[in-house]
């Protein structure tokens, strides 16, 4: 899709009702090969590369803010001429998605999210989540990070195993996957904008919260996720009345990659529990 003369990648599967699936900090459409095929009978699944993620193009001057990216989400729910949709965001983008709908609940949006489904979402409950992504965006952490950067070849199957709870677990095709859109340069420059703006983003997304309490929503965690802490899923969850959480035990960040199947189970269960 071009996108203000940019090109935005993305997945398109299946039939029935539109659900978006939006990618977290460093990943992209592939974060969802074991989602996409056990959902396709149900929805029209879409799953976009965000500009500057995956093989989307990285234009520089965009706004990396959580609400610049969802209002972009949007945008491409417009393009792709959806009106009414399910949003399922992970990590950074669970964060976006919430966004995204307080956005649609707006009286100039004609857009309407039916269902959150927000796994292990960024969310201003999480001491980890607070403290070290604003670091990084840092003047000294950005200039600790570019130091880093030629070394990333060894360093990112240390960061990228991390995300999950057992080694075992990690799939065959996963390391090599996420490693695959580095050879697209900018992908890092993109990640360290996006973290720039990450003690507004949460003060702004916690604002936010209290506008969502209507949607229906399913909060999903691993009980070991070193990234955004699973004990912050009580509190994200109170502002989601209509909203049900589950917890998988002994595992980390990527559940829909470690624990495929339960996650599938749980997921179709909630989005076609109501005919809505």
């Amino acid at each position: 899709m071009d996108f203000d003369g940019a090109r935005m990648r993305y997945l398109r599967a299946g039939s029935g009702a539109p659900l978006i699936l939006l990618h977290g900090l460093l990943g992209y459409s592939f974060s969802w090969r074991f989602t996409i095929p056990a959902l396709a009978p149900y929805f029209t699944v879409y799953a976009p590369d965000m500009l500057g993620a995956g093989f989307s193009d990285r234009p520089a001057g965009i706004d990396h803010s959580m609400r610049g990216t969802a209002r972009r989400l949007l945008r491409f729910a417009e393009r792709m001429g959806i009106s009414s949709f399910d949003l399922l965001g992970t990590s950074h983008g669970g964060a976006v998605a919430m966004i995204a709908a307080a956005e649609c609940l707006s009286g100039s949006s004609r857009l309407r999210v039916r269902r959150l489904v927000l796994v292990a979402p960024v969310n201003p409950f999480s001491r980890h989540g607070r403290r070290l992504a604003p670091f990084i965006g840092s003047d000294v952490g950005r200039a600790c990070f570019r130091v880093l950067l030629p070394q990333m070849n060894w360093l990112y199957p240390y960061w990228h195993g991390r995300m999950f709870a057992e080694r075992q677990r990690i799939p065959a095709d996963s390391f090599a996957g996420y490693l695959a859109p580095l050879e697209k340069p900018g992908l890092f420059d993109h990640a360290l904008a996006i973290v720039r703006s990450w003690r507004q983003d949460l003060r702004e997304l916690k604002s936010t919260l209290p506008k969502l309490g209507d949607i229906p929503a399913l909060l999903m965690w691993g009980s070991k996720d070193p990234a955004v802490y699973a004990s912050s899923a009580e509190p994200l969850a109170k502002y989601f009345p209509r909203s049900r959480t589950v917890i998988f035990p002994g595992i980390g960040h990527l559940p829909y990659e470690e624990c495929p199947d339960e996650f599938n189970r749980v997921l179709i269960e909630f989005l076609t529990r109501d005919a809505a």
